[in-house]
């Protein structure tokens, strides 16, 4: 395109780039638009090839105006989030790391893993990038510190004391009278341990274990024996790396000497490493780094994820815009900074060596070349669609769509469509027609490919109706390009000669059998296929659950759903007694009684009759 400064304004403000079809392919920020668009366009500008390939496929270039470059940072990673362009950094594994969670709130707390941080007064204890190293370290604490572990659901309509409680690992408050102080305590001990300072913890039991013992009270001594034996057992496998007991994250920029910048991320949580991870950003030079860092961050630090009170960069930002951000949603002071002192040095030479591991995942660049080859496409498949129908004899008619990135699920993305309008008929072309139309109104981001789990047929329906379907709302942009595939000739799942076709052409495409490419488009439909069945099985469950209780008197759709809503599965609905049904919202005790007294009905009509 033709670059002019005087069409963009000295001013803050978010550009998105777009190629000749219209889609969105880069988004930035600049504290001055003209300023930072003519560096791209600047004919003595040393850029990188990702730069250098970005700037001959720009055809348009849209902006828009903010206030301040906090307000253009947040709008920057809303948009990158909504459109995610082929040329920004965008996190493909948007899985955030998991985590323990302590609810400060319950009178009787229990240790749970997640994903999502909810400023809710809860103790939040992590990250782990391992889900193994996380449940070996939730088992690890659940059998020296006795817990609760049922869910509150269970634990408000328990009757007895599981097996936990049998074996030592539950103090079982559902049922049994457990003094609150005293939890309140155990409680205290598990966040000490969690948060690194077990060294004080194992002082502390140690002190009460010895008052124990001086007052003959040789059972509780004996409690206390081995919880300090099992705490100093794991205090040998860990290994500070910090004086103090800070939660930091120290990130490392390096240049790689084969392409692109490498990232090493370390954990520290109370003065121990935790974990590690490592990311690649190709065609970058290390001058971007500071630019590409700032962008990543904003991402990687969410809303819902936990946030140290420290973060140490190699290449720290030149403003104080993201750390202003980051303290927002930690709810509390967030310093970004380059490492200070010889132990945060340190910290900052290991995460360096680190990054200098971090490689692109060469099998999903092949894969997505060779299927760019064959199946003629403009540009690789970075972004794969699949749909898949499912019925039952014409009945519960479901689409599921799945979501690949760069070779990688994203489950996140995935979609089940109910489609009334195809109930009864059993004609898969007719429901594949109508989700491409619900495809199409629900807009971007667009697949580069979307693959069909059929053959000739359901492709042709699918092409017609989003070709339709994108006329009718007047889309400005590129058809999107679909392929189907259909098993082989045995019609055997597994088979490796499922056929792959692409309209306009007769025969299959020519993918060899067992190639890289084939078996992954073959595992793309089995995600597919397995998620639609599953979605379908879940909803004919709960229909037939729903039809159970609705056949009692005085039950219909809203109450059906009020129950579901509060117990969660028809199981506790059926164990509730009256002060637990009485509590769900609407429902009063004058209807619980009856619904209890129906319930006791059922129960006793399905118990098998005495010969």
């Amino acid at each position: 395109m033709e670059f002019l400064a005087k069409n963009f304004p000295d001013a803050p403000g978010v550009y998105l780039m777009k190629d000749a079809s219209g889609r969105i392919i880069y988004v930035g920020k600049a504290i001055s638009l003209r300023k930072r668009l003519s560096s791209y366009f600047r004919a003595s500008a040393d850029h990188g090839p990702k730069t250098r390939a970005l700037v001959a496929k720009i055809s348009h270039i849209d902006f828009l105006l903010v206030s301040t470059e906090k307000e253009a940072l947040l709008l920057e990673e809303s948009l990158i989030k909504q459109h995610r362009p082929r040329y920004n950094i965008v996190l493909r594994d948007d899985k955030r790391s998991l985590l323990f969670r302590l609810d400060k709130a319950s009178d009787f707390p229990r240790l749970t893993m997640t994903r999502n941080v909810v400023r809710d007064g809860s103790a939040y204890f992590g990250p782990f990038a391992s889900a193994t190293a996380a449940r070996a370290t939730q088992k690890l604490a659940g059998l020296i510190f006795p817990l609760r572990k049922c869910a509150d659901r269970v634990f408000r309509n328990r009757v007895r004391p599981c097996l936990y409680h049998q074996l030592g690992q539950c103090l079982a408050p559902c049922v049994l009278p457990v003094d609150r102080e005293s939890y309140r305590q155990l409680v205290a001990q598990v966040e000490q341990f969690l948060s690194g300072r077990s060294r004080s913890l194992v002082r502390s039991l140690r002190r009460r274990m010895d008052e124990a013992a001086h007052d003959l009270r040789y059972e509780q001594a004996a409690l206390l024996r081995d919880q300090v034996r099992a705490i100093e057992s794991t205090l040998e496998t860990q290994a500070s790396v910090l004086r103090d007991t800070l939660d930091r994250d120290v990130i490392a920029v390096v240049q790689l000497a084969e392409d692109g910048l490498g990232v090493g991320v370390l954990f520290v949580r109370g003065g121990k490493l935790l974990e590690q991870k490592t990311y690649h950003w190709p065609g970058l030079r290390i001058a971007e780094a500071t630019d590409a860092l700032e962008s990543f961050l904003a991402q990687f630090y969410g809303a819902q994820r936990y946030i140290p009170g420290r973060v140490v960069l190699s290449h720290p930002p030149e403003t104080g815009s993201l750390a202003e951000v980051l303290a927002e949603r930690r709810g509390g002071q967030c310093r970004l900074a380059a490492p200070r002192g010889p132990d945060e040095r340190r910290l900052m030479d290991m995460a360096a060596n680190l990054a200098r591991t971090a490689h692109r995942k060469d099998g999903a660049q092949d894969v997505a070349s060779a299927l760019e080859q064959a199946l003629d496409l403009p540009g690789p498949p970075l972004r794969i669609e699949c749909v898949d129908i499912s019925h039952l004899s014409g009945h519960g008619v479901r689409a599921g769509l799945v979501v690949f990135e760069n070779g990688e699920e994203r489950k996140e993305a995935y979609r089940a469509y109910a489609l009334p309008a195809a109930e009864g008929t059993g004609d898969d072309y007719a429901a594949l027609a109508q989700w491409a139309q619900r495809r199409v109104d629900s807009g971007p981001p667009w697949p580069d490919l979307l693959l069909i789990d059929g053959g000739r047929g359901q492709l042709a329906a699918v092409t017609t109706a989003l070709a339709q379907a994108q006329h009718d709302a007047a889309q400005e942009r590129a058809s999107i390009e679909c392929a189907s595939i259909a098993k082989g000739p045995s019609r055997r799942a597994g088979e490796l000669e499922d056929r792959v076709f692409r309209p306009g052409r007769r025969n299959p495409v020519a993918l060899k059998p067992g190639s890289p490419a084939l078996l992954f488009l073959q595992r793309v439909r089995d995600a597919a296929h397995r998620f639609v069945i599953g979605r379908g099985r879940a909803a004919t469950r709960k229909r037939s659950l729903a039809g159970e209780l609705i056949s009692l008197p005085g039950v219909g759709q809203k109450t059906v759903r009020q129950l579901f809503d509060h117990f969660g599965t028809i199981a506790a609905i059926k164990a509730a007694d009256v002060s637990a049904l009485s509590a769900v919202p609407g429902l009063g005790l004058k209807r619980a009684e009856k619904l209890r007294q129906a319930l006791d009905a059922l129960a006793a009509t399905a118990k098998p009759r005495a010969t």
